[in-house]
């Protein structure tokens, strides 16, 4: 039941209750004297007769002897009232009844209802239903408010096109100087021939679809341009009586607020074309993947045909042929209205239309996400996806979609190691930028393909390391400081379960340098590094350098620095960047800049890093990292961590029961971070090889696709670095911390750690 229906039959039942009380109050002033003094009447009979009893028994009349007859209500009980035994019979006259109005009590209701109704309808309900009604009819101004959904847009950094934003409606304004002429014309043809001399609604366009719906005829809107513009913005789609009133009342009010021009660059813009595609532009794009500015005649009368019924006349539809019809005609009623010739007609019915696929194509899928995600939080909902932004994002197709082959290829080819997904993530150090993101080995895999692992939570096994190790320099030591790799059993100061950590190899090596350690991944130093510098030492730079999942330093234990506490791959690329980019931590940003629908400039990235680690640390650490003979030890010296002709820092890691398998490197300009596991946490198989086998070999095709054509890239020397041969090369010390080591000693010995 609509609104207007509501509205009726409130005002009926109002009306009769009205009524009801208009004749109950009539009544109470009509009947009420009436009935006052029928009663007074009685009331002075009555006296009267008691008077007249009185004089009989006293034998004269006076007030006292009046006044007597109530003599026995004072005395009752002493005095007994005798009176005579026969009284005199009054006579009592009957009042008549007087009858106001000649007619029966039913013909009163009648005509007090009548009357009540009258003054109820013209004074009370007649103008409060208006009231209502305009009160609840929407403001033709907000039509130029430019609060329309506007879809948003997302480029990579070179301008190619990744995905479109929008609330079920992909939208793009143009300006009505930029629709083509033809289109116009074809959308007045076939929809509002009269569009340029009507008030905003057609009588007799309405009067014939009043008769055709009645009588049955196939149903016809009449519906003007400016009305069809009013129903779409700002009114339901329900047919009723009400909204049709509503629909012609705004329609009217709109044609005096704007000129035609503006009523018809709001129509072509704001009208839907089927699906998602709202306006002209996104309807040229969706249909024929170009701008609407470039649409030929007989592009433009198949889109002027689709709003009347975008679905059935929609190419993608149950009757695909039928849009074919539906441009005939509206081919047709341009020549009929003079828009264009019959030879024109007849060509423009020749040319055959080819339509694109129904898609709303997706690249980069995990990147885009992961920055759809990041606007939501900061612009929020709305604005991602009606306000028509423009994002020119950091990332690089080309290299994300090698990278996305890489990995499926890959993954797919080591099946045998019971790893079912991978992912990359490649940025640039120097600023921060994101040049790709492969969240999966493919996206649209239904078993779990939307998983992004570089934005989970992971293990990150021995790659966290890194950290470890450039505290230590902080503390005093130096790369070529030695240390005992042996079994080794660290006990709780607060009672609880010892810790004895193992290498993931179950061997022991002796005495090893700093170097060897690092480079070698081996265990067991690692965890003596971190007990000589205490655990908070540790968290607090981590959190400098770019981890954001460690929260209470008192939570870990010295297991940290094996992997133990959780990890995103953001984080890691945060950090593995701050040591390419000597010392200097530049956040991770995946958006160049960010325009409105207008063309404004919303913002534009500016990088700003921070010092937060040693300049010389950094330069270490990463001198460690790409030492190829340092780390032959457990890698050999042809490993896939070695990319021939190129200076390549990298670090591996797997954490417990090889649930996870990373590898890490970097150069001055790339850092390329790649994992590999199973979604639910599942173990790989046992003999999965870090370095060898799982991330390596997809880090390595990745690294060597971008710098393989490029001159090696090392990083520079910090001018107050100090150099000295140790242990047979030449080795790299912070000023200060070179006199610490005995650099003429044998390995085998065992010094202290104290630096």
């Amino acid at each position: 039941m609509d609104f207007l229906s509501y509205i009726l039959i409130f005002s009926l039942k109002s009306l009769i209750i009205i009524g009801d009380l208009t004749i109950y109050l009539l009544k109470i002033f009509i009947y009420a004297p009436g009935i006052i003094f029928k009663y007074l009447l009685s009331a002075l009979k009555i006296l009267r007769s008691t008077i007249e009893i009185g004089f009989k028994a006293t034998g004269k009349f006076s007030v006292k002897s009046a006044s007597g007859i109530f003599s026995p209500f004072k005395t009752l009980g002493s005095v007994r009232l005798k009176l005579p035994k026969r009284t005199p019979k009054v006579k009592r006259k009957k009042v008549k009844k007087i009858k106001i109005f000649p007619f029966s009590t039913f013909w009163i209701k009648v005509r007090y209802f009548i009357l009540g109704f009258i003054f109820s309808a013209i004074f009370i309900f007649f103008p409060l239903l208006f009231l209502i009604f305009i009160q609840d009819l929407p403001n033709p101004h907000s039509l130029a408010l430019a609060d329309s959904a506007l879809t948003t847009k997302i480029y990579d950094r070179n301008g190619e096109l990744l995905y479109q934003i929008y609330a079920n409606q992909n939208r793009t304004f143009v300006p009505i100087s930029d629709i083509p002429q033809v289109l116009q014309e074809a959308s007045i043809a076939i929809e509002d021939k009269g569009f340029y001399t009507n008030p905003g609604f057609d009588i007799e366009a309405i009067a014939r679809s009043a008769v055709a719906n009645i009588s049955g005829k196939p149903i016809q809107g009449g519906s003007t341009i400016t009305q069809q513009l009013i129903k779409s913005e700002l009114l339901t789609p329900q047919i009723s009586i009400s909204r049709k009133i509503k629909e012609i009342i705004l329609a009217f009010w709109a044609e005096k607020i704007y000129t035609k021009s503006q009523i018809l660059e709001m129509y072509l813009n704001e009208i839907p074309y089927g699906g998602s595609a709202w306006g002209v532009e996104a309807a040229s794009q969706t249909y024929f993947g170009k701008h609407a500015k470039d649409l030929k005649l007989s592009e433009s009368a198949f889109l002027a045909g689709l709003p009347n019924a975008p679905t059935t006349y929609s190419p993608y539809g149950e009757n695909p042929n039928l849009w074919k019809k539906r441009q005939d005609e509206v081919l047709s009623k341009m020549q009929e209205e003079g828009y264009i010739s019959k030879a024109e007609k007849e060509n423009a019915q020749k040319v055959e239309l080819t339509f694109l696929p129904r898609q709303n194509p997706i690249y980069a899928p995990h990147f885009v996400m992961y920055v759809k995600d990041l606007l939501i939080r900061k612009y929020g909902l709305s604005m991602v996806e009606r306000g028509g932004l423009s994002i020119k994002t950091t990332l690089d197709l080309k290299i994300q979609e090698n990278s996305e082959k890489i990995v499926k290829e890959q993954v797919e080819k080591a099946l045998d190691l019971h790893f079912t997904n991978g992912a990359a993530l490649i940025t640039n150090p120097k600023n921060g930028d994101i040049l790709a993101m492969v969240g999966s080995k493919d996206y649209n895999d239904s078993n779990g393909g939307n998983y992004n692992a570089t934005t989970a939570i992971r293990q990150p096994g021995s790659s966290i390391k890194v950290i470890t190790y450039t505290n230590a320099l902080h503390k005093g030591f130096t790369a070529s400081t030695t240390i005992q790799d042996q079994p080794i059993t660290f006990k709780s100061s607060d009672g609880g379960p010892s810790y004895s950590p193992v290498n993931y190899d179950g061997r022991f090596r002796g005495t090893l340098t700093l170097r060897q350690a690092l480079a070698n991944s081996i265990n067991i130093p690692a965890v003596k590094l971190l007990e000589a510098q205490g655990v908070p030492s540790m968290v607090e730079l981590a959190k400098k350098m770019g981890i954001t999942t460690w929260e209470d330093p008192n939570r870990y234990g010295l297991a940290i620095t094996l992997g133990a506490a959780d990890v995103r791959m953001t984080d890691m690329a945060t950090v593995y960047g701050t040591l390419a980019n000597r010392g200097e931590k530049i956040d991770l940003n995946p958006i160049l800049e960010i325009k409105d629908s207008k063309g404004n400039d919303l913002e534009k990235k500016q990088a700003e890093g921070k010092e937060v680690i040693d300049p010389r640390a950094a330069f270490i650490i990463s001198d460690i990292l790409s030492d190829n003979q340092a780390r032959s030890m457990v890698f050999g010296t042809n490993s896939l961590l070695n990319i021939n002709g190129h200076t390549v820092s990298v670090k591996t890691g797997t954490s417990d029961n090889k649930r996870d398998n990373w590898t890490i490197g970097y150069t001055p300009s790339y850092v390329v971070a790649v994992w590999v596991g199973n979604n639910d946490n599942s173990p790989m198989n046992q003999a999965l090889a870090s370095g060898i086998t799982g991330a390596a070999p997809i880090w390595h095709d990745i690294m060597t696709s971008l710098i393989a054509d490029k001159p090696d890239e090392k990083q520079p020397v910090p001018a107050d670095i100090i150099t000295k041969p140790c242990f047979g090369k030449i080795e790299y010390f912070i000023k200060g911390a070179e006199s610490s080591v005995n650099c003429n000693t044998r390995l085998f010995t065992s010094p202290s750690l104290t630096p």
